[in-house]
């Protein structure tokens, strides 16, 4: 992979390495779940597969779940999914070639409670390969709230703990057009700061990145009805 690691995997899809803890802003905020103040008390085990639509400012797309690819990781999407906790997150960090990295949520307030809300690891049973949808980290055990969706053949990220918990299976054309013209992130790049978004939420993105994509809302898609 060379170049130290491909610079230790873009810090580790940069989340820890790119984020700093987030401050307070005084400054209206949109609306949320309170529930999401609680990290502690969102601990639902998952269905064993389920599906997501993601309803997004350029088109939607379904991820489809299954909890044994990595129990943790799925349990947590599935609990911040149910509250809404994606509503209104951008996606902040697209490269070209690499992936599509959203997250952290658009209220500061929430922000900072998910901060250090840590889950542990799962074992790597599926690679990182297009259209899978990973958690970014900073090094072990630190994934909280920030996912990425592969657009290529990343296996490479393998190695490294990165554990895929669900798949695009529908309207992965539609990730493929998630804007993308800002870049990295700062300081490596000219796009957002992470510590910002953590700390002012989306009246920072909406001024400083207007070109972002957003998702207007992840929801639950009811079970299929089983097959006769």
């Amino acid at each position: 992979m060379s170049l130290s690691r491909s610079i230790a995997v873009t810090f580790l899809i940069c989340l820890v390495s790119c984020s700093l803890a987030p401050a307070a802003f005084a400054q209206a905020a949109p609306a949320f779940d309170p529930a999401l103040l609680k990290p502690g008390s969102l601990t639902e085990k998952a269905p064993e597969v389920f599906e997501v639509k993601f309803e997004t400012t350029k088109g939607d797309f379904v991820v489809k779940v299954t909890r044994a690819w990595a129990p943790n990781g799925a349990d947590r999407f599935y609990n911040l999914v149910k509250h809404g906790y994606y509503n209104g997150a951008a996606f902040f960090r697209v490269l070209d070639g690499f992936m599509a990295q959203f997250g952290i949520h658009a209220n500061p307030q929430v922000n900072a409670q998910w901060y250090n809300a840590m889950i542990k690891d799962d074992p790597v049973k599926k690679s990182n390969l297009r259209g899978y949808i990973t958690y970014a980290m900073g090094g072990p055990n630190t994934r909280t709230t920030q996912l990425f969706i592969n657009y290529t053949n990343n296996a490479r990220l393998d190695a490294d703990g990165f554990s895929p918990f669900g798949q695009v299976t529908q309207g992965m054309g539609i990730v493929d057009r998630l804007y993308s013209g800002y870049g990295e992130g700062a300081p490596g790049g000219r796009g957002p700061r992470q510590d910002l978004i953590q700390s002012r939420g989306s009246a920072y993105l909406e001024k400083e990145f207007p070109k972002l994509d957003t998702i207007k809302s992840a929801t639950l898609l009811p079970p299929a009805p089983p097959k006769k």
